[in-house]
């Protein structure tokens, strides 16, 4: 490898865990936002926020928010919005940690699809990684204690649809801009299930500082996320996806005095081990 890939490359590594480390900090906030506001009220103020805020940084020529081809982008959205439906539902009954776990499990997902209806074969290495993860998943959702509700299973429903989202971005969306994708996300109605069935509340304000943090934060992080792949190779940058479970984890610690237990914690291993194993197998794969 060249000093110039591998400046790259630890350049895409720190962008990764600078986003990383926004995304687990802001969404520590949505339990106690929960508490003032419904899940669809807050998708729908923090888009007022976050997609003027794209177009004012495209009016002064810093991103395009210009999609090149509309369908694919508006279905990518889709899935993506209706993932983080059942992300931020979720967040609202169960720790971040917990959320985090079902959510990363969307290269299971990924791997699934692409065995089951893409063509790709797929090695015993990544379906031995799968299933690592997907044990990991469940020690750290405790699907065998009292802990467990059905609140726990929405994360991993958002996973899915995370998958799906970025085998569109992959195979259909590899032309677009990352802002042209991020402004519809935000805009995609991603229906009324508050958190889940609050109605609207007039008496918002104790809330509109996390509003802010959300819509700004989670541009940043998802920014600095996209930027990462951009600039290293998306095999090593990939990995430091996965410091959102030590950032997340902390600032729940830090914050809200949530604790993660041994068992979590070898669940949230188990998870990196089998995220890296696919990732190292995908990158080794396509080299």
């Amino acid at each position: 490898m060249s000093n110039l890939n591998s400046a790259q490359n630890a350049r895409g590594a720190w962008l990764m865990i600078g986003g990383m480390a926004m995304i687990g900090f802001v969404d520590n906030f949505i339990g106690p936002m929960a508490e003032v506001i419904g899940l669809w009220q807050f998708q729908i103020q923090r888009s007022i926020i976050a997609v003027p805020t794209l177009i004012l940084l495209s009016v002064f020529g810093v991103l395009s928010v210009r999609p090149k081809f509309l369908k694919p982008v508006l279905l990518r959205s889709s899935l993506i919005a209706f993932g983080m439906m059942w992300y931020f539902g979720a967040l609202g009954f169960i720790p971040l940690s917990q959320a985090l776990a079902g959510l990363f499990t969307s290269p299971i997902w990924v791997l699934l699809f692409t065995a089951l209806f893409r063509g790709i074969p797929v090695s015993r290495a990544q379906w031995f990684a799968v299933c690592l993860s997907f044990l990991g998943a469940l020690m750290v959702l405790d699907i065998w204690g009292d802990r467990f509700s059905l609140a726990s299973a929405m994360p991993i429903v958002a996973g899915l649809f995370w998958a799906m989202g970025a085998i569109v971005t992959r195979d259909y969306c590899s032309q677009e801009t990352p802002s042209a994708m991020l402004v519809l996300d935000p805009v995609v109605p991603e229906g009324s299930a508050g958190f889940i069935v609050r109605p609207w509340t007039s008496d918002w304000r104790p809330a509109w500082w996390i509003l802010l943090l959300q819509a700004w934060g989670s541009l940043v992080g998802v920014g600095l996320m996209t930027r990462a792949y951009q600039v290293g190779e998306a095999s090593i940058v990939a990995i430091f996806e996965y410091s959102v479970f030590l950032f997340g984890s902390v600032f729940a610690l830090m914050l809200f005095g949530q604790t993660v237990d041994f068992w979590q914690g070898a669940g949230f291993a188990l998870i990196i081990l089998g995220g890296v194993i696919i990732v190292l197998r995908s990158g080794r794969e396509s080299a």
